[in-house]
């Protein structure tokens, strides 16, 4: 398998760490995007679990890219670099240096499938909303109709941080403790995103995509209880539940995997 880290070519901002992982193989199949959770990486989210060799091995090109502050990607003072309509702005970006070309019948190779993780599905639920002629399927992990970092307490995690004042809303402290374990996050980066993300709140049945979706959650996963009302929305719609899976650990389930590449072959 053939992996590069570099940039793709001039035109996807250079702040953020993108890359490529070839396919097996000779391969004319549709390449796949690849879209992490809040406070991980393309590394912790698909690397480290075997997504991307997994991927690679069915045949498939894998494009990565670590979201601002995130991993090797730059960690930008403006709050405009981290809000979703940028985020959304840089995938396509992203794909057009990738040379990802509208979907066409008959074109294996046209158009892209999406796996989105978290706030990575957020991400992708948007971006197949308003590029419907780029994406062909996608996969959705830790989904809800809701949006946990919405509800984040920037004043007492910032307090906390100050003096360590504790966090009484168990959302924002739980949130704040998963920023805090990965030595690359920046975390006050992190809490710029929030601040980005709760400007542009998260309103599913805004747009929904019109793509056969899968969603993926584990049935102990708090934050994707609302995840049927996702699924409501979707005339395309398929749900897996993940038996004992929580948020932290759906994403290393062979299960998740297994269907997820099922999923996206048909």
């Amino acid at each position: 398998m053939g992996r590069h880290s570099d940039h793709l070519v001039e035109g996807t901002d250079p702040r953020l760490n993108v890359a490529i992982s070839a396919p097996a193989g000779e391969s004319a199949l549709r390449p796949v995007l690849l879209l992490h959770g809040f406070a991980s990486s393309a590394k912790l989210n698909w690397e480290d679990s075997g997504w991307v060799r997994a991927l690679t091995e069915t045949g498939r090109k894998v494009v990565t890219v670590d979201l601002p502050g995130h991993g090797l990607s730059a960690a930008p003072e403006e709050m405009d670099a981290y809000s979703p309509s940028r985020l959304r702005a840089d995938i396509l970006q992203i794909l057009q240096d990738a040379h990802v070309v509208p979907l066409t019948e008959g074109n294996p190779a046209s158009g892209v499938d999406i796996i989105g993780y978290s706030l990575g599905s957020r991400l992708a639920w948007e971006f197949g909303a308003t590029q419907p002629e780029l994406v062909h399927r996608m996969v959705l992990g830790g989904p809800g109709s809701g949006d946990p970092l919405a509800e984040f307490d920037l004043a007492a995690a910032q307090r906390f941080l100050t003096d360590g004042t504790p966090i009484e809303d168990k959302s924002t402290a739980g949130l704040l403790t998963i920023a805090r374990l990965v030595p690359t996050n920046d975390v006050f980066a992190l809490l710029t995103m929030i601040e980005a993300i709760k400007r542009e709140p998260f309103v599913p049945s805004d747009a929904v995509p019109h793509m056969p979706l899968l969603l993926v959650a584990g049935d102990a996963d708090e934050r994707a209880r609302t995840l049927p009302e996702l699924a409501e929305l979707s005339a395309q719609a398929e749900v897996l539940w993940l038996p004992g899976r929580t948020h932290t650990n759906a994403v290393t389930s062979r299960t998740f995997k297994s269907t997820a590449i099922e999923f996206l072959a048909a």
